[in-house]
């Protein structure tokens, strides 16, 4: 399976590195990486790494200005794309086509072509404006994940949080962690 995963600017870069970790643990999965330049930043911020420790992760990376690599073509064929997280900058752009740089191309391209696209959109509290977006994309073939924390898992740490989100996405992508922990009749089970 190919998957592209973008990193954008917003709060919550550890989404993105968690699941380029579980993905790189996979044999059948091979990943490309688009890290925003806010997204360099924001990573740096929470996290303390380096945008070279973040490309070690994935097979591929690609410059955020390079819109005419083969990320921006429906003639290269991926599985899915997943933006985590995904700003609402980011979410607008894709929703509107306005393919200013890789990743809004790349997300465009993925919708064109029928591609299931997975936006982990990160913001709070949303106006209408955020709302009408996110049906826009709804509309056009967009899974809109935010990530949610489920407390039915008794999660004990933020890294619990960030999983469970993450094994959601993995679960839409069609690779579900064998980890994950799942609601059973009766609470949860490891």
């Amino acid at each position: 399976m190919i998957i592209i995963v973008g990193i954008s600017g917003a709060s919550g870069a550890i989404y993105g590195i968690r699941l380029l970790e579980k993905l790189r643990a996979r044999r059948d999965v091979e990943t490309h990486l688009i890290l925003t330049r806010s997204a360099e930043r924001t990573v740096w911020l929470e996290t303390g790494m380096k945008p070279a420790e973040i490309k070690k992760l994935a097979d591929f990376h690609y410059p955020i200005e390079d819109i005419g690599c083969r990320l921006a073509s429906g003639s290269f064929l991926t599985d899915a794309m997943v933006i985590a997280p995904c700003s609402i900058h980011s979410m607008s752009s894709i929703a509107y086509g306005i393919s200013s740089n890789l990743l809004i191309r790349a997300a465009d391209v993925t919708l064109k072509e029928k591609r299931r696209l997975i936006l982990m959109v990160r913001e709070t509290p949303l106006h209408a404006g955020h709302l009408r977006t996110m049906t826009i994309l709804a509309r056009i073939g967009a899974i809109i994940a935010p990530p949610m924390p489920a407390f039915y898992t008794k999660p004990q740490t933020v890294m619990d949080f960030v999983d469970a989100s993450v094994d959601r996405v993995l679960d839409l992508l069609g690779l579900p962690a064998s980890d994950a922990k799942r609601w059973l009749p009766g609470g949860s089970k490891e």
